[in-house]
């Protein structure tokens, strides 16, 4: 299936949760392009996300997120996946609504597995358990608010999520 209209699949959740790895597989089965959003902060300023933080804070971040997310949404036609903190941005959340935007769900635990404690990620980087809880109890509601379905990720194969995912959109592969 191709997203005629949009993206075919937008990937959300908070770190660890698999949205590169799962969106990668997802864009093969439907012989689509992944498009990261973080990725593309990354590649038009030439800096790394936490370059980004820690040089213009965290509001001119969440501002080039709004920015990437609107352009990938509108513009790619295969898998999107967005940064975990993409959906605080309201004008992001309204422009989600009707997509067909997948919530990968994942417990502390298994996201400590797959992130490690010692991360590069800006919001993780001091008392990392306790901040990715913070960051789940704020953003939960917003995950949930913008996803057409859940998918949950623990005891999964990547492969084994990306099935739950086609199954839950009803998509057909390639």
């Amino acid at each position: 299936m191709t997203g005629a209209t949009g993206p075919a699949v937008i990937l959300v959740g908070p770190p660890g949760s698999g949205k590169s790895t799962v969106g990668a597989l997802l864009a093969a089965r439907l012989g689509l392009t992944l498009r990261d959003t973080d990725a593309d902060i990354e590649r038009t300023t030439g800096r790394t996300i936490p370059e980004i933080f820690v040089d213009d804070g965290e509001a001119r971040f969440r501002e080039l997120e709004a920015a990437a997310v609107r352009e990938a949404v509108t513009t790619h036609h295969g898998v999107v996946s967005l940064g975990g903190g993409a959906i605080t941005n309201a004008g992001t959340r309204a422009l989600l609504t009707g997509l067909p935007v997948v919530f990968l769900d994942v417990a502390l635990g298994e996201a400590i597995k797959r992130v490690g404690l010692d991360t590069a990620r800006p919001l993780l980087a001091v008392n990392p358990r306790q901040q990715w809880r913070s960051l789940m109890e704020a953003r939960r509601p917003l995950y949930t608010e913008v996803a057409r379905a859940t998918v949950h990720t623990e005891e999964r194969t990547p492969e084994e999520v990306a099935e739950a995912i086609l199954d839950a959109l009803e998509l057909k592969t390639a």
